[in-house]
């Protein structure tokens, strides 16, 4: 038999790309079910019951959950973001300002309160204003320095955000505008700001979920019982009762309001790519 009589042997393939993509995904879904199931089978359910889910507790902190802790969360979260707001246009501007200091003071201020913790934001506001300007009130008393504190920190994001919508309008608007025989400033003021406002409007609401969370911060001004928001809230009645419920409750306070806003961002963001398209 020469060589020319043997028969050929059909190549081995390997998996295709697909099916190895298949395949992996598999083992990750293996992976994950097996590690939710291990952990459910190890955990003691009886003991986080009896520290984190005691009904009885959860019913008596209603309705001041509601009518005091949540209302004050989103009294400080909206007069900082406010406050946020009217600052970082302002930083923005400056930021796109011709004029040299303008441009400096804004790049100063947005590193710097982009870089410190909220924490030190907050003491700076309760502590080292008053030593620096003795006899000086804030005015809003604890209000007033929470939304100044949450305002100084969210400005700096808000600027940054603000300046990149501005300078994602086209610059033909503002062409357009000034020989429709608009000033700078007035153009700016009704062309380009509106429409870089419905550019910017997801991170906006995102910056508002945060604003909302950071508001636990305020207790390290040092706040009245009326005055509480929800963490504070939550960790007085855990102390007083010795168990954890009120601070689950306090937890899903929060969620009730940050997972419409997200959705509302991830709605808003979905619009505006379909706007692009």
């Amino acid at each position: 038999m020469t060589e020319t009589d043997v028969p050929l042997q059909p190549k081995k393939k390997g998996l295709t790309r697909r099916q190895r993509r298949s395949l992996s995904r598999g083992a990750q879904y293996v992976v994950f079910v097996a590690v939710v199931i291990g952990v459910a089978v190890t955990a003691d359910w009886s003991r986080l019951k009896n520290q984190f889910a005691q009904w009885d507790i959860a019913r008596e902190m209603f309705p001041d959950v509601i009518t005091l802790a949540l209302k004050n969360t989103v009294l400080y979260t909206l007069s900082g973001f406010a406050v946020g707001l009217v600052l970082g246009m302002v930083i923005a501007l400056m930021r796109l300002s011709s004029v040299g200091p303008y441009r400096w003071f804004a790049g100063v201020y947005i590193e710097i309160f982009r870089g410190l913790p909220a924490l030190l934001i907050f003491i700076f506001i309760g502590v080292a204003v008053p030593l620096a300007f003795p006899g000086t009130e804030i005015v809003g008393g604890t209000y007033g320095k929470v939304a100044l504190a949450l305002g100084l920190v969210a400005a700096a994001y808000m600027a940054e955000t603000i300046r990149a919508g501005i300078q994602a309008v086209p610059k033909g608007q503002m062409e357009a505008a000034r020989s429709l025989g608009f000033s700078p400033g007035r153009a700016m003021v009704s062309i380009i700001i509106p429409q870089a406002f419905r550019i910017i409007l997801p991170p906006l609401t995102n910056e508002l979920v945060l604003l909302f969370k950071d508001s636990s911060l305020v207790l390290f001004l040092g706040v009245t019982l009326e005055e509480r928001e929800l963490s504070k809230y939550g960790r007085d009645l855990a102390s007083q009762t010795a168990n954890s419920t009120p601070i689950l409750v306090a937890g899903l306070c929060y969620l009730l309001v940050t997972i419409p806003l997200g959705f509302v961002v991830r709605r808003m963001e979905a619009k505006a790519q379909e706007a692009v398209k």
